[in-house]
């Protein structure tokens, strides 16, 4: 991995114990980084990423919150200060698995859902780290967003939905946040071998006639892995991207050209 200089203190992942949130950790680990995982009910997986950081020699915490409650995201954030003394950026992959219908299909549920943790997750989070960041001389944040912001994805607005709000919100925080040194970043993930994309491919929605259909829309007829998410989100974070604010980038394959 590229040598890439850092602020000082952790990164806050929350999401850490998803597929690609943990790959995301363990990225930001080998640069260097220390790393605060949020997870929600996944505390083995979640430990078990930690541990795998400090392997690496880096420091890890977990902290459990449900990010639909504020009060628990406030605790979890200030746990992370506690144990790191200062959080310099927080990555957002924190979001549910969710179905692959059409909107029509949709119950008020399953949109609620959605909703309520991507989006208002997120305003939680980005409510709670903005006071620690502008008392700090600044910070970051990077968004795991989709893929599908640039072109409609076949059944996956329950996840592309939400994830617009938080590209409505990141772009807000850049503009509003930047006299502080706070900057705001999107990443839009493709089409990733870990994840969500795993668990369909167990329960057969995304299957052999899905993968050929959405490989013939790809430049690259592969798919991604979530170092190729990690290296983005660490190149973002980095001090590197210190002039680089409200932007997003495509690790997708082309997807959408």
């Amino acid at each position: 991995m590229i040598e890439r200089d850092f602020p000082e203190g952790a990164v806050a992942l929350f999401g850490g114990s998803g597929g690609i949130g943990r790959g995301v950790a363990v990225d930001f680990a080998r640069a260097g980084v220390d790393v605060a995982i949020f997870y929600r009910s996944k505390r083995d997986v979640a430990e078990e990423a930690a541990a795998e950081i400090i392997a690496l020699g880096r420091k890890a915490t977990i902290h459990q919150a449900d990010v639909r409650e504020l009060a628990q995201v406030e605790a979890g954030f200030a746990d992370a200060i506690a144990a790191h003394s200062r959080i310099h950026t927080l990555v957002w992959g924190a979001g549910p698995v969710v179905q692959q219908l059409q909107i029509a299909s949709w119950t008020p549920d399953l949109f609620r859902t959605s909703i309520e943790i991507e989006a208002f997750g997120f305003y939680n989070a980005a409510r709670t780290a903005i006071p620690h960041f502008r008392s700090h001389g600044g910070g970051s944040f990077v968004h795991l967003g989709s893929a599908g912001h640039d072109w409609w994805p076949h059944l996956d607005g329950l996840s592309v939905a939400p994830k617009a709000v938080n590209e409505a919100l990141i772009k807000g925080i850049a503009k509003e946040e930047g006299v502080h040194e706070i900057r705001a970043n999107s990443v839009l993930v493709g089409v990733i071998d870990a994840g969500q994309f795993k668990i369909g491919q167990e329960e057969g929605y995304f299957d052999e006639a899905w993968e050929a259909a959405v490989k013939a829309m790809l430049p690259i007829k592969r798919w991604g892995k979530a170092a190729d998410i990690g290296r983005a989100c660490v190149y973002l974070a980095s001090n590197d991207a210190n002039y680089i604010t409200g932007q997003t980038i495509s690790v997708a394959g082309g997807f959408g050209v």
